[in-house]
């Protein structure tokens, strides 16, 4: 062995051994609870912020900012846990810009970091601590964009003594933009990671042995990450005019060197999470075959697998605003309601309400079954359009629905589209009380015979086509009680 290839050996030995003490720490860190945060739509919510700041540091452009973004902070749950979502967040922010740097080194404030978050999972914890920075970058970058145009922007930058030639930032203004690009990319595998089924399908255990420590090393640098990112807005304020130029040369520098680190870490655990994403849904897909294969005692298993694999009351009724587990539809026929989040045209959602909720045979039926609106967007990834028409649509609905169909499963989704023939054009998918499917698509039946249909299986609707006479009060179905006799005047 060469002298440089003995070198690199032990550098690599050495770096390896540095991992396993820090994830040790980490673990003895990281005690989880039953809260739980929607930690993707934080992260969008992060996103918008850095997406409006970045978009403003040339520095100041006159251009409008125009975004599609779904996410709004009031939106965001915090499950089960003794603090609201904004009081943590500021906790963390506290973490970040109130204790000085020269008292502690930046990995023991790291690791102080990781103990205030020990209740949250890896995902959660980056994306809370990118949301307390997110706040103090947004609030600098917002007052840089007034700056030039409004005189109480001025007055707040010339108290905080922020320098006025703005240009001179540049540098450090595009490696933070670089940097924070880099920190939401690597927290979105982590959160995308951590919301595979795992329980459900069973994974490799060799492949999870490799990427878990990946995870949690990863972690570790990105919150390490906006500890820095955060001093160094907090440093802009109240810098001296002789220290601006090396100072801010500095800084460029390490933002730099740690987007590097954090770029080298995405390259390589991007493709290991797609390539398990991949694996699991794969099973996924499989499990859900042989789960309506199955015969059952109830519809419990199957629903949970359907729609409560990240939320435990992942179903809302409408006419309440309850939040609901799928334990509420137990020992009912089940009527999957699947389309776009527009749903139907107006005339036909009234028409099927009125079918359903409305009809007079109901009252006989009341109970037995119930209809769950389950929406899938058309895009890849919900957009702001469809977010509107859910919520709207959603508090005029008279059924259930699922209350944040952005969080199914993507192997869940893809098995409606695959399986069950969904193409855009809504369906409604009918399981009896024992979870087995007995109509792919009950929609044209329960417009012809409403509630009259139950329990909407296919031999129910032969049954009903072959007792039907065809007359005028079957095309009528109910609608008046006496047009069948205008008919013959």
């Amino acid at each position: 062995m060469t002298s440089v290839q003995s070198g690199s050996f032990w550098q690599h030995f050495q770096s390896y051994l540095d991992d396993e003490i820090l994830i040790k720490k980490l673990l003895l860190s990281h005690d989880p609870d039953r809260r739980r945060l929607n930690s993707e739509m934080l992260l969008s919510a992060v996103e918008n912020i850095v997406f409006h700041a970045t978009a403003s540091e040339d520095l100041v452009s006159d251009k409008p900012v125009n975004a599609n973004f779904k996410s709004n902070i009031s939106n965001i749950e915090l499950i089960e846990s003794p603090e609201p979502l904004m009081h943590t967040i500021y906790k963390i922010a506290h973490e970040m810009l109130c204790k000085s740097p020269g008292k502690e080194d930046l990995h023991t404030r790291t690791m102080a970091s990781f103990d205030l978050l020990g209740s949250h999972r890896w995902g959660a914890k980056a994306a809370l601590a990118l949301a307390a920075f997110a706040i103090s970058y947004g609030e600098f970058s917002l007052l840089m964009q007034l700056r030039p145009h409004i005189p109480l922007a001025v007055s707040i930058a010339n108290f905080k003594q922020i320098p006025s030639n703005m240009s001179m930032l540049k540098p450090q203004m595009k490696a933070l933009r670089s940097l924070s690009k880099t920190m939401v990319d690597l927290t979105k595998c982590i959160i995308e990671f951590e919301a595979l089924p795992l329980v459900h399908v069973g994974p490799d255990m060799e492949d999870l042995a490799v990427i878990k420590p990946k995870i949690y090393v990863t972690a570790y640098w990105i919150i390490r990450s906006t500890l820095v990112c955060s001093f160094q807005i907090k440093s802009l304020m109240a810098m001296k005019p002789e220290q601006v130029y090396s100072n801010i040369t500095i800084a460029a520098w390490e933002l730099l060197s740690l987007d590097n680190r954090l770029s080298s870490i995405y390259s390589h655990l991007r493709p290991q999470v797609d390539a398990f994403r991949r694996q699991t849904e794969a099973k996924m897909h499989q499990k859900l075959l042989s789960l309506f294969k199955k015969s059952h005692i109830d519809n419990q298993d199957v629903l949970q697998m359907l729609f409560a694999l990240k939320d435990d009351l992942p179903l809302k009724d409408c006419s309440t605003q309850e939040k609901l587990g799928v334990s509420a539809l137990k020992s009912k026929v089940v009527l999957l309601l699947i389309s776009k989040p527009d749903l139907l045209p107006f005339e036909q959602l009234f028409f099927l309400v009125n079918q359903t909720y409305d009809h007079p045979h109901n009252d006989k039926t009341e109970g037995s079954y119930a209809i769950i609106w389950v929406p899938i967007s058309f895009y890849e990834a919900w957009i702001d359009t469809e977010q509107k028409w859910f919520d709207f649509i959603s508090n005029s609905m008279p059924c259930y629905l699922v209350r944040q169909p952005w969080s199914l499963n993507s192997a869940v989704v893809n098995f409606m589209k695959q399986e069950w023939n969904y193409g855009g054009e809504a369906i409604m998918v009918v399981l009896d009380s024992e979870g087995m499917i007995t109509n792919l698509n009950a929609l044209d039946m329960v417009f012809i015979w409403g509630s009259k249909a139950y329990p909407f299986s296919l031999s129910r609707e032969n049954e009903l086509w072959d007792g039907e006479k065809w007359k005028m009060q079957l095309i009528t179905n109910e609608i008046h009680p006496i047009l069948t006799q205008w008919v013959t005047y």
